[in-house]
């Protein structure tokens, strides 16, 4: 007899957590505010980075991952 894989579920307030995150990370884009919103992120790494959030636990970094820490505008 095999023993079943046990999946551990997120909880709520992580799911919370992390989807705040992901709406600072890729602000949705709003109808009639073309300056509103992110053009960039797809949907998978949308969800790429709300499973990282997850699996750290609800802690990510502010940025998203293909973004450069230190992008700063340049003269």
């Amino acid at each position: 007899m095999a023993v079943p894989a046990t999946a551990s579920a997120i909880t709520a307030d992580v799911a919370r957590t992390c989807d705040a995150a992901v709406a600072k990370a890729f602000p949705p884009k709003q109808i009639g505010n073309p300056a509103a919103g992110s053009t960039k992120g797809s949907a998978k790494e949308q969800r790429d980075y709300f499973n990282k959030c997850v699996a750290n636990n609800g802690k990510v970094d502010d940025l998203p991952a293909d973004t450069p820490k230190d992008s700063k505008a340049s003269k």
